[in-house]
């Protein structure tokens, strides 16, 4: 047992752990930790009111509403329609579907600058569906709340097909053995199954949400108070050369990052705790 552990060490495609670790810490530090670094101790030089007057000044705090809000909104929606997606993509049999598969990372491969356009052409006043809609889209917070939705629903599909596709369809028909009815199934089977994913998915969209910039600009309108995100605001500080201003409410953006990405490492862990039981 030793030497085969020997063996397999001194044969490994990949190099040691040493030189890989090392290389890695490099990596980590040279894109990751020195630029968020860079923005913590910039944001150290304020005081603390001129980093309260930044950060929680009321056009600020609008911008947090928006943000935080319909981020939140289009992750409760990607996840109750990302499920149905889901269910249909991994469970059922139907013409195009490797078509229909493939428009799910759409908003993967599609540049946001051109999601943004597409999007506010198409809920404009004159659009092909916004002049349709008893109420305005575009250049309001809805239409904010549109990007977020259409840049966040493959998180939750992908994360959900592999645990669909895994799960074992004798569980289903035991349970109509037994005469429970389809909502039992789903809530008492299906649903305990899947709601780790689940919770994943709509953490993952939830947090590429808060960040997203370049389909929103255009959609939003960016109205003050109205429809203006936190991205926005951070470049418009940068352009006003108002650098400790933007960092202040990047660091306020940072920490919400970092919250999510704690979380989703916990459902992660969660996940895998169920999966090994």
């Amino acid at each position: 047992m030793f030497f085969s552990r020997a063996l397999l060490r001194r044969h490994s495609v990949l190099p040691g752990f040493d030189l890989a670790l090392g290389f890695t810490l490099l990596y980590l530090s040279f894109i990751v930790l020195i630029p968020l670094s860079a923005a913590f101790l910039k944001t150290f030089t304020m005081t603390w009111p001129a980093f309260w007057e930044a950060v929680a000044s009321p056009r600020v705090v609008a911008s947090y509403r928006l943000t935080f809000g319909a981020s939140f909104l289009a992750a409760l929606v990607n996840a109750f329609f990302g499920l149905i997606i889901a269910w249909v993509l991994v469970r059922y049999e139907f013409p195009f579907k490797r078509v229909i598969d493939a428009l799910v990372d759409l908003p993967f491969a599609l540049p946001t600058a051109v999601a943004g356009i597409a999007l506010t052409a198409l809920y404009s006043g004159n659009g092909w569906i916004g002049q349709y809609l008893p109420f305005k889209v575009s250049f309001t917070p809805v239409g904010v709340f549109v990007a977020l939705t259409f840049i966040g629903l493959p998180f939750v599909v992908r994360t959900l097909q592999p645990v669909l596709e895994d799960m074992q369809k004798e569980l289903e028909e035991a349970a109509a053995t037994l005469g429970a009815t389809r909502w039992q199934t789903f809530t008492r089977v299906i649903f305990p199954i899947i709601s780790p994913a689940l919770l994943t998915g709509f953490a993952l969209a939830f947090a590429r949400a808060l960040g997203e910039y370049g389909s929103v600009i255009f959609i939003a309108g960016n109205m003050p108070m109205v429809s203006e995100i936190t991205p926005l605001l951070i470049i418009t500080k940068l352009e006003q050369y108002d650098y400790t201003g933007a960092t202040a409410i990047a660091v306020v953006m940072l920490l919400a990052a970092f919250v999510m990405l704690l979380t989703i490492n916990m459902l992660q862990a969660w996940t895998r705790k169920r999966q090994g039981r």
